[in-house]
């Protein structure tokens, strides 16, 4: 298990929330993530999903 790290080490990592990082989980959108339990477990290596919220918002302003 030395190979992953909780969702709050992966949120201060990040420079994002606990809850975001939970929602991501949730929608499978860390690759490797696996769940122990109720907790989330996520691999060292993992990268940091785009954040698809501002995508649209951008996609708004052109309108």
């Amino acid at each position: 298990m030395l190979d992953y790290i909780s969702v709050k080490e992966a949120a201060e990592k990040w420079g994002i929330s606990e809850r975001r990082v939970q929602k991501l989980c949730e929608g499978s959108r860390i690759e490797g993530m696996v769940r122990f339990g109720h907790a989330w477990m996520i691999p060292k290596s993992a990268e940091k999903p785009a954040d698809q919220r501002r995508m649209r918002a951008a996609k708004r302003k052109e309108r």
